[in-house]
């Protein structure tokens, strides 16, 4: 006879930071006749603490899973980290659960973090028992305890330690319609109450000691009575819970099978973070149960393993029928900036850490580009330190980290309408965007809510696409914006000339433009503490945490202590474990979770500090260009409503800002000259007008200018030079070259940069040469070097413009730069950034002037030859 299989049920423990979590794991694998011995974590033999630095410090930091079977069921039991920094772990470990196991300590009760897994649990919609750990010490209170969690976390917290009447009657009080069963029948049935602990009615409460194993034996007969498996469809679905890698390096994607069943070497299909379709096969099964595992060759609807052989998996995804996962509700407050060790490839760290990050998404890192730093976004000070571990472990690297910064974030106190307008020759677009506040802890809404008359739907879709693509940052310290409701109201695009990324540039610089014009307000995250110190110490800590700038409850006292709850920046609580740890002699305890993000309580302060100019952010222009007599011109963001093709739904005047830094309307002024005349009056106006716009622009040597050329233009370098060109723009311009382009652009392309490096070989100076790949589907970018010069081949959705006004203003610091180019719209921007600007025709004049002194000079030289054979 076929042996019946069990059914997958995963159940996740979870706890604020020594509640006894972990320890509650090893009793109930113990008295489940998986282990022989029960592990301490104090003792560092935990079965479930498989990392070294876990056995060291005697928390949780990583997920682990064990598998325990229990009459009709294979249960997977999951353990989150407790410890605040490490919450990122524990909420993602929520989306593959099917029951919970909330851990209190019967002496800390209810505490800060314990109500953030609480409001997790609600939001994720996972049943709870509730194990009320350590009743084996002298002041535990088991009615303090249950009144605790009438008052902080639920009524339906109730009591199942004795089943009997007075249990029934309250577990009936919960639902109206058990009420009914109740007292028509008398009595309740074990599928109605675990069909009310299946739908969050009823939260079963029991009391224990699990490093005794009082009660755990209790909590798994509940869990094989009450608990139920979900159903799960025929068809195959999967979501991905976590990325890590074992011994050797190999890649494993932890995920549940949410439908059908998974086989080894069954192909499975996805989309990567940047949109691009994958195909991989699985080539490995893991069921892991602590650091062991066994292969598998096919799994069910229900089961948690681990695969190998997917390398392009994200945490969050769904495979097959499954959707993605929400959104991770925790986000990390603190940033700080990595010190790397002398020598050491700044490039190959990157990847080094972003492989960091793929395994844990909260470590957001960002790479500047233009500061050549790496930063690190975090939870806390604790995760740094094992981050700081996992490196030298790892990758082989001694870092270091700057002192740990504030996350901060911006909103808008009222609604604006910002528009962005792209329109160099060739491109077109238009974006008008209602951007509206929202209540805290909303994060960003995204909407459509343009008429398919004026923009078509497939367009409207992509602009909500290129709003949720990227961190959209503020313009008063460059954080990001949150608690925003950005809704598309107006737009226009072209029939023959719009491409996707127009609208990319046209959206981007709609947020800037509605940014600069609103009223921002300043965010910083804030904590929830707990903090017990003995009652003669509590007005020193009253007296600290009003200097904070926080909140409290008035104080409670125990026998022993004095304990304080409330509010607090964590700009101002950072260090102050250890002032407590201090003046208390050891006798304090604080705990802190957060508690989300309010309007930063030293505004003026953290804004200078930040040193922003948004003004010149070239990675986040608020400026929008536009297109007239066949070339573009940039119109600045105060000007953009009255350039638009198109009238938003809500009219914004124009606006400029006064001396008190508060926005007046203005008259609109008349519009740049867009013409594009080879002279260097052009030169002299663009400067004057970027100077009447934006103020002097920061450069060694402001818009330098050349002698007027007469018979013959003399180039006369001084000093290392950079000269950039824009490669289509100049076989555009050049007769000869456009001529051939016709025919064959790769030839055109071939016959530029031949030229160009028979002038880099006369004049000496460091030759770019960027070609526009913009169009290019799933253009990765590329630089390559050809003979003396270097050639650029931009990335998908990167123009040739975007290249080289990034590139100048990294190189104009430090470096002469010129650009080669004619095109209007990247004029003033050259100039603000400190290069100098040389039109088409006039470098056509300078490479015959260099082609001709070349062919002097072996000219020359063959006459010195001739000569030199004559005379011998």
């Amino acid at each position: 006879m076929e042996k019946k299989s069990k059914v997958p049920l995963n159940v996740g423990l979870l706890a604020h930071v020594d509640a006894g979590k972990t320890t509650l794991s090893e009793a109930m694998l113990y008295c489940g006749g998986i282990l022989r011995q029960q592990g301490r974590v104090d003792h560092g033999t935990a079965y479930l603490d498989t990392d070294a630095m876990e056995r060291e410090r005697g928390i949780t930091i990583f997920s682990k899973q064990a598998v325990l079977p229990l009459g009709q069921f294979e249960l997977t039991l999951l353990d989150t980290p407790g410890h605040v920094d490490f919450s990122g772990e524990m909420e993602r470990t929520l989306q593959v659960i099917d029951y919970a196991i909330l851990v209190i300590s019967a002496t800390d009760g209810v505490q800060s973090h314990t109500l953030t897994v609480w409001k997790l649990l609600e939001q994720y919609h996972i049943p709870t028992f509730l194990f009320i750990n350590k009743m084996d010490l002298a002041n535990a209170d088991k009615n303090a305890v249950l009144q605790d969690l009438h008052k902080s976390l639920s009524g339906a917290c109730l009591d199942f330690t004795r089943e009997d009447e007075t249990l029934l009657e309250a577990i009936a009080l919960q639902d109206e319609q058990l009420a009914e069963q109740y007292l028509e029948n008398g009595t309740l049935t074990v599928q109605e109450i675990a069909g009310a602990v299946a739908q969050r009615k009823v939260f079963p409460c029991l009391f224990g000691a699990a490093l005794k194993t009082q009660g755990v034996q209790q909590l798994l007969d509940l869990f094989e009575r009450f608990a139920r498996s979900p159903q799960y469809p025929a068809e195959f679905g999967a979501r991905v819970y976590k990325i890590a890698r074992d011994p050797q390096g190999a890649r494993l994607t932890y995920l549940k099978v949410t439908g059908g069943t998974l086989k080894v070497k069954d192909v499975l299909k996805g989309t990567d973070e940047n949109g691009r379709q994958w195909q991989e096969k699985i080539d490995q099964i893991r069921i892991y149960s602590g650091a062991r595992f066994s292969a598998a060759e096919q799994v069910s609807a229900g089961t948690v393993c681990a695969v190998t052989g997917l390398s392009k998996t994200c945490l969050g995804q769904g495979l097959g029928r499954e959707k993605a996962a929400r959104p991770a509700a925790l986000q990390p407050v603190m940033s700080c900036e990595v010190r790397l060790p002398e020598g050491c490839d700044v490039h190959r760290a990157v990847q080094d850490f972003r492989q960091l990050e793929e395994e844990e998404p909260q470590l957001h890192i960002v790479w500047d580009e233009r500061l050549q730093v790496i930063r690190l976004q975090m939870m806390g000070e604790v995760q740094l330190d094992v981050i700081k571990r996992m490196v030298w472990e790892r990758f082989g690297l001694s870092v270091g980290f700057a002192p740990g910064k504030i996350v901060y974030k911006e909103t808008i106190q009222s609604p604006v309408v910002g528009i962005g307008h792209f329109e160099p020759l060739r491109h077109y677009a238009e974006v008008h965007l209602l951007m509206q506040p929202l209540a805290r802890g909303s994060g960003l809404q995204l909407e459509a809510a343009c008429s398919e008359d004026m923009l078509d739907k497939n367009w409207q879709r992509l602009i909500l696409t290129h709003l949720a693509e990227r961190t959209h940052v503020g313009v008063l310290t460059g954080s990001p914006i949150t608690d925003m409701k950005i809704t598309l109201i107006a737009g226009r695009a072209h029939v023959k000339h719009t491409e996707g990324g127009d609208f990319r540039q046209a959206t981007y610089r709609a947020v800037r433009q509605g940014l600069m014009q609103a009223q921002s307000i300043l965010l910083e995250p804030w904590y929830s503490f707990r903090i017990e110190v003995p009652p003669e110490q509590i007005g020193r800590v009253i007296s600290d945490v009003q200097r904070m700038g926080g909140s409290f409850d008035p104080p409670h006292n125990t026998p022993q202590t004095a304990v304080l709850e409330g509010r607090a920046p964590v700009s101002e609580m950072r260090g102050y474990p250890a002032i407590l740890t201090g003046f208390s002699r050891g006798k304090g305890k604080i705990s802190c979770t957060l508690s989300g993000y309010e309007p930063c309580h030293e505004t003026a302060a953290v804004v200078d500090a930040a040193d922003y100019d948004a003004q010149h952010d070239t990675e986040n222009p608020a400026d929008s260009v536009f297109c007239a007599h066949g070339s573009g011109f940039i119109v600045p963001w105060p000007l953009v409503p009255e350039y638009a093709h198109v009238q938003s739904a809500i009219a914004q005047p124009p606006q400029e800002e006064d001396k008190a830094g508060a926005f007046k309307p203005i008259r609109p002024a008349a519009p740049p000259d867009a013409r594009t005349q080879d002279s260097l009056a052009q030169e002299a106006e663009l400067a004057a007008i970027f100077e009447r716009t934006y103020g002097p622009a920061k450069r060694r040597e402001l818009f330098r200018t050349v002698p007027t050329p007469q018979k013959e233009y003399v180039y006369e370098p001084s000093g290392p030079e950079y000269l950039l060109v824009d490669g289509y723009n100049i076989i555009f311009a050049w007769d000869e070259l456009r001529e051939l382009g016709r025919e064959n652009m790769d030839a055109a392309r071939t016959a530029l940069a031949d030229i160009l490096c028979n002038y880099q070989g006369f004049r000496k100076c460091q030759v770019i040469l960027v070609f526009d790949a913009y169009k290019v589907k799933h253009g990765a970018g590329d630089v390559a070097k050809y003979n003396n010069i270097f050639i650029v081949y931009t990335k998908e959705a990167e123009t040739a413009d975007m290249y080289i006004e990034k590139t100048t203003y990294q190189l104009a610091k430090k470096r002469r730069v010129r650009v080669v180019t004619s095109d209007g719209a990247e004029q003033m921007i050259i100039l603000g950034h400190g290069a100098m600007r040389v039109s088409a025709s006039m470098f056509h004049e300078e490479v015959e002037q260099a082609t001709r002194e070349i062919r002097a000079l072996i000219e020359e030289s063959n006459r010195r030859n001739d000569r030199l054979m004559k005379s011998k």
